[in-house]
């Protein structure tokens, strides 16, 4: 009896540990789940100008209601999505007050559809326009996880609560290097505040749309709810050096980075025997910069010898720039012959115009890609031809040939004519 008791008592605790067992993965998963969820916060302008009825015969407020009540039924189930406003609790005077006008309506995780759309319900066109301290608060709010992380800002006019500029706060949090996304869309926009919205946006590599229709504004907010949702590569932030020796190594990735005006930026790279290195940087004017600039990328070796460089140049009619460049690393017989270590060099010529800040530097998109190398490495280095060589000895055989042929008949017309 007592036999049979312990084996019983055995065997329960075996199925609890193998309950416990398959318990804790699951938690795990549903963990790593979480913080992979793509999140998403929707900041509406409440503020009293959206009582203007000039959107398809309704107040602005009325057609960013409607807009979001179809957005909150189309937002895809792995999205965490929260709505915060700005201007819509205090209606007095008080600009101190009035510019502290921002709160969560709704928090930033999984969707309650009947939840959200209640909260929205509510609003009403109230006070000022803080966008500023709105965009700080929404930056706290999509705190926290791994995956992508988006503002969509919607206003029917510029901030009213200066000196805190929502551009240079945009620059702030994109300095941060945390991959945080913020798209604008202005309600019948006037020069002024298109200007503002669209820097908010440059700053952080979002976008700026002007809506004047609710349609409009509707499939709009969807395409950039939905875009969250699709996967993407975040660039991890890093901080190149004044000198290669001090340099961070990278690894294949995409990084993002900050180059103040006259500064230049050193990164590290190794490059193993028959492995090619290749290597493209952007540099984005996120403010008001002097015309004609240009940007530099050097390899070179730890002793400042320069292997290859690419180099592009601008004259104000877009506000980024690009190069890139590509190194062949020839094969060696050893097989335990030490990796190469590639110096990078970023530097541009970028200018501040008058009265613009100089920090936080311009952001800079860094991409290094090392790769397994051409059977012949020298061939893709010759003169830039690659395997254009066979090409190139083709046509000089096929011309040399053709010049014969050609020698040979005049020739023979001649010696006819003379015949004749």
């Amino acid at each position: 009896m007592i036999r049979r008791q312990r084996l019983a008592a055995g065997l329960g605790a075996l199925l609890a540990a193998l309950a416990a067992g398959l318990a804790f993965p699951a938690g795990a998963v549903a963990d790593e789940t979480t913080a992979m969820a793509p999140k998403v916060d929707l900041v509406i302008d409440v503020s009293g100008s959206m009582r203007a009825k000039d959107i398809d015969g309704q107040s602005r407020m009325a057609a960013a209601k409607q807009a979001f009540n179809e957005v909150l039924d189309a937002t895809p189930e792995e999205v965490q999505l929260g709505i915060r406003t700005l201007g819509a609790n205090y209606p007095g005077d008080d600009r101190k007050t009035g510019c502290k006008d921002t709160a969560q309506l709704y928090p930033v995780g999984p969707l309650n559809r009947t939840e959200a759309k209640t909260a929205v319900a509510t609003l009403t066109p109230t006070g000022w326009t803080p966008i500023g301290p709105a965009l700080l608060k929404a930056a706290g709010d999509l705190q926290g996880g791994e995956g992508s992380k988006r503002i969509v800002l919607i206003s029917d006019g510029e901030d009213t609560c200066a000196p805190l500029d929502p551009c240079e706060v945009a620059r702030e949090i994109a300095a941060k290097g945390i991959g945080l996304t913020i798209d604008t869309l202005g309600l019948v926009p006037n020069a002024k505040m298109r200007a503002q919205l669209s820097c908010i946006a440059e700053a952080t590599g979002g976008t700026y749309t002007s809506v004047e229709h609710t349609d409009e504004l509707t499939d709009r907010v969807n395409q950039l709810v939905d875009r969250a949702a699709d996967p993407v590569v975040v660039p991890v932030a890093t901080e190149g050096t004044a000198e290669c020796a001090k340099a961070p190594t990278l690894k294949s990735g995409l990084y993002t980075d900050r180059e103040e005006f006259g500064q230049e930026r050193w990164y590290r790279v190794d490059v193993k025997p028959g492995q090619e290195l290749r290597a493209a940087v952007s540099v984005a004017a996120d403010r008001a910069v002097s015309p004609d600039y240009g940007v530099l990328l050097r390899a070179v070796t730890v002793h400042d010898r320069e292997i290859v460089r690419g180099e592009a140049a601008g004259t104000g009619r877009t506000d980024v720039i690009s190069t890139g460049l590509r190194y062949p690393k020839a094969d060696s017989d050893d097989e335990n012959a030490p990796a190469e270590t590639v110096c990078l060099q970023v530097t541009h010529s970028f200018a501040a115009a008058a009265g613009v800040k100089a920090t936080p530097g311009l952001p800079l998109e860094l991409t290094v890609d090392v790769v397994d190398g051409p059977s012949d490495a020298s061939d893709v280095a010759s003169f830039g031809l690659g395997r254009g060589w066979w090409l190139l000895g083709a046509l000089i055989v096929a011309g040399f040939l053709a010049g014969l042929v050609w020698g040979w008949l005049s020739r023979w017309r001649v010696a006819v004519w003379r015949t004749n």
